[in-house]
Order: structure tokens, then C-alpha cells, then sequence
């Protein structure tokens, strides 16, 4: 039973050693975390955080094609596309078709999108805030510059 036992535990160390230093597992631990976050710090728009995200940059400009939004966001076109879908259900982005080109759509915010766009930054900003609270304002700074840096060089070789 003791050797049992003893087996059991040195299983469960290497499964929790295999686990520290794997890339996946940790940014997908991480992923989940975030996305808890800022699920709850959108809620009150009803808007899901790739949903608001997508909002802020719509807004950030006036006029928006799907495919530079979908380069900001670091997502592939279609997904964009589908965001951009659930806030036109919202009624919170109009389209229109592009006059140069018919086959591309322009993206602009609605009055409604205007109106909350304050309230969003602020959400926004406050999890920021929190986040920072939590890490410490440098150690956010560094995990989010090397995030970026990471995934940049992964999908130029991926």
C-alpha cells in the first residue's frame, strides 16, 4: 500500500513539473484567467470581450474594412466578420458597401456604439487598472510587450 502511495505522489510531482514550464498549458491557464476578467468587466453591455474589443477599434475610427480590423484585432478575417455580425444584431456598427470596390464592406459605429463608447473605455480601463494592481504596473508592461513579441514571431513561422 505504502509503495503505492509513494508511486502516486512522484506521479503527481512530475505531472505538476510537466506543467511549469508548458508554453500552452500556461497561456491557455492565462487565457482563461483574462478572458474571466474582462468577461465580467463588459457584462453590463452585454458584450463579449472580443465584442467590445472589436467596438473599440470600430470606434476609434470613423469609417473601418472588416479586413483592418480583423489586422488590429490579430485575428483572421472571418472571425472578424462574425464579431462584426453580433454587433450589427446589437445594433451597435451599420455597413455599407464600398463604392470602389462592391465586394467590400465599410464598418461605422452608431449613435447607440457613441453613446456607450465612454462607458466601454472605462470598463476597459479600470480591469487595466486592476490587472496592474495585481501584477504591478511593470511587471503588466513586460508580460504584455512580451506576449506581443512572442506571437508576432510565432505566426511569422506558424
Amino acid at each position: 500500500m505504502q509503495n503505492n502511495c509513494i508511486a502516486n505522489y512522484r506521479s503527481e510531482i512530475q505531472t505538476s513539473v510537466m506543467f511549469e514550464q508548458c508554453l500552452y498549458f500556461n497561456a491557455m491557464a492565462l487565457a482563461r484567467s483574462v478572458e474571466r476578467a474582462w468577461t465580467d468587466a463588459f457584462s453590463r453591455f452585454d458584450l463579449t470581450p472580443a465584442q467590445a474589443f472589436c467596438l473599440r477599434a470600430v470606434l476609434a475610427k470613423s469609417v473601418s474594412r472588416p479586413s483592418e480590423l480583423a489586422s488590429t484585432l490579430g485575428v483572421a478575417r472571418a472571425t472578424a466578420t462574425r464579431a462584426l455580425d453580433q454587433l450589427a444584431r446589437k445594433g451597435l456598427i451599420e455597413r455599407e458597401t464600398a463604392v470602389e470596390d462592391n465586394r467590400e464592406s465599410l464598418v461605422r459605429p452608431t449613435v447607440e456604439a457613441r453613446r456607450i463608447a465612454r462607458a466601454i473605455e472605462g470598463a476597459s480601463g479600470g480591469m487595466t487598472t486592476k490587472m496592474k494592481e495585481i501584477l504591478g504596473d511593470r511587471a503588466f508592461d513586460e508580460l504584455v510587450t512580451r506576449l506581443k513579441k512572442a506571437r508576432l514571431a510565432l505566426e511569422r513561422v506558424l
